[in-house]
């Protein structure tokens, strides 16, 4: 029977091979070419010398990468903007580069955002406009649509959102109403130009338009749900002034419904997503022999409630299969207090899930694909049976460390936070549990 180590270093390598298959550059291959100067995009064909402007804008974790193969692809002929929050030794000739903030935004996201706004603007209807979206552009640009919101409102803002326990898809639809950018207006600010979005998502499959807060997509929320949200995780309280009285007053602006003008001419193709991910890390234990389900219904639930409901699920499909296989994607909430310690979503379900298999024959990983964990340097962590067992003998207190939203420091304590370093990439998060 296989160790509890070596279940641990399985897990590893399980997720260090989906964040290949998941790669950004194998989806360009799939679904982008360009040849005699016609672009093609999944279906559709694009002869840009047809176009008196070509403008690419690529924002989010993904930004220069995106901005980089599609460069590849085309040459050097387009020019563009990228607002990536990981700086780039290396610039893509043509583009201009902005360090937008992540996760909340900075200086530089608004900057990018009035710089995006400005060149869409000079767009006529002989334009095409490209857009690379991926996840983390929500912060990477951003531009309140209230002059009285200054950048630290925005960013108090931000974290409030953040530490709501609220979905994504929620947060998003808060973000949407109070942006400048959001919720399609980047395509109402490009000028009825022809529109093409390529996605990255780190969304869930039916809410496309969460990506970065859907800026060239209709918006399907609405001011009322705003008011709704905000109402339900209590987040009045906790905005800045600015912010909490359009909330008081109910007067948010509506975003571009699907109606719009805007979105005649609009395009959105997804090239990546969890589903992926999910679908490699799947293969990869069904080679080494595991019975394996993908079970994501537990998407945007509360950490506990999904650890609780998947390690169940674990066990039973344990009970009629030697070597069991759980494959999750999307992502679980955690409302984490003011004075949490370092660490995140991914690290706080393992620490949690250690918890609850002391002695068992269980194994768990829970990490980012974009190898960011909340506030600390890991992707997420692995946990097994054993692990409350060599966190108490490194003389650290688990409980203690839960109670205090501080994973991080545990995981890295015992060997086994996972560390990738930012992947350049985002396509959610990813929970593999082994049961065995």
């Amino acid at each position: 029977m296989a160790t509890s180590e070596s279940l641990r270093a399985l897990l590893r390598d399980i997720f260090q091979q989906t964040l290949a298959q998941a790669d950004i550059s194998a989806a360009f291959d799939r679904h982008i070419h360009y040849k005699r100067g016609v672009l093609r995009v999944c279906d559709d064909l694009y002869d840009l010398s047809g176009y008196s402007r070509v403008l690419a804008v690529s924002f989010g974790k993904a930004g220069h990468r995106m901005a980089e193969l599609l460069s590849r692809q085309v040459g050097s002929t387009l020019q563009g903007i990228v607002a990536d929050p990981n700086p780039h030794p290396h610039q893509v000739p043509g583009y201009r580069y902005f360090a937008g903030g992540h996760p909340q935004p900075n200086a530089e996201s608004v900057r990018a955002a009035e710089a995006i706004l400005k060149s869409l603007n000079a767009l006529n209807a002989q334009s095409l406009a490209i857009f690379l979206i991926s996840g983390g552009g929500s912060a990477a640009v951003e531009k309140p649509v209230d002059e009285e919101i200054s950048l630290p409102d925005l960013i108090a803002t931000y974290k409030t959102l953040v530490l709501s326990g609220a979905p994504i898809a929620q947060i998003n639809a808060v973000r949407k109403h109070l942006s400048a950018t959001k919720g399609g207006r980047m395509a109402r600010a490009a000028q009825g130009a022809q529109l093409v979005s390529i996605l990255v998502s780190d969304v869930p499959e039916n809410a496309l338009d969460s990506l970065s807060s859907g800026p060239t997509m209709p918006d399907s929320s609405t001011v009322d749900d705003c008011y709704r949200i905000a109402a339900e995780y209590k987040m009045l309280p906790d905005f800045p002034a600015s912010v909490r009285e359009l909330f008081e007053r109910r007067a948010l602006e509506e975003t571009p419904k699907k109606d719009d003008p805007a979105f005649v001419r609009s395009r959105w193709w997804k090239i990546l997503s969890n589903e992926t991910a999910e679908k490699a890390a799947a293969a990869a234990a069904a080679k080494q022999g595991f019975t394996v389900e993908i079970d994501h219904s537990c998407d945007d639930w509360d950490f506990a409630k999904a650890a609780d409901y998947l390690l169940d699920r674990v066990r039973k499909l344990g009970q009629s299969a030697e070597k069991a296989c759980i494959v999750s994607g999307g992502e679980v909430t955690v409302k984490v207090p003011a004075n949490g310690g370092v660490g995140g979503r991914n690290q706080h379900f393992a620490l949690y899930c250690a918890q609850k298999i002391g002695g068992e024959n269980i194994s768990v990983l829970s990490a980012g694909t974009d190898g960011i964990d909340g506030v600390s340097p890991a992707a997420g962590a692995v946990a097994d049976g054993t692990t409350l067992e060599r966190v108490r003998a490194a003389g650290l207190d688990p409980a203690q460390h839960f109670a205090g939203f501080n994973s991080f420091p545990l995981f890295e304590k015992i060997g086994d936070a996972i560390q990738t370093g930012p992947t350049g990439n985002n396509v959610r998060d990813l929970r593999i549990l082994m049961a065995y």
